[in-house]
């Protein structure tokens, strides 16, 4: 199996929960040349989102945030994995960190109709280098 590791940094920024706000800041960024690698948005209950943004280029974005006034909190550390979908690749990805004895604080996969997948991996800012050294050999 194809696996590539990256190291991602990400950025949180929160918005009210309204429509067209995620729009609004995805368009900003767009304008600004900031590519993303990934992006969700998680409702925080009553008016508020968090959108978790994914830079490719980590100072072009906290450029083009800064110039549009965004107060992005980060950056915090994850892995993106991409690779040739299989029966079991996630497993396997979670098989090698359990094995050594480090818990995955949260994740996010899909796959697509090409015959890939993109998998996000969140750990504890403690675990981070350990699974580095785990994920990349």
């Amino acid at each position: 199996m194809a696996v590539h590791i990256r190291r991602a940094d990400y950025y949180y920024v929160m918005v009210k929960d309204r429509p067209g706000e995620a729009y609004r800041l995805l368009s900003l960024l767009a304008q600004q040349g900031v590519e993303l690698l990934a992006f969700s948005a998680v409702p925080l209950g009553g008016e508020a989102t968090q959108l978790v943004l994914f830079p490719a280029d980590t100072s072009l974005f906290m450029k083009a945030a800064g110039m549009a006034g965004l107060n992005a909190a980060g950056p915090q550390h994850a892995f993106l994995i991409t690779g040739d979908d299989q029966l079991g690749a996630f497993a396997e990805i979670h098989r090698k960190l359990a094995e050594a004895q480090i818990n995955v604080f949260s994740s996010s996969g899909v796959t697509d109709d090409r015959g890939g997948f993109g998998y996000l991996i969140h750990l504890r800012p403690e675990d981070y280098e350990r699974a580095a050294k785990v994920l990349e050999r």
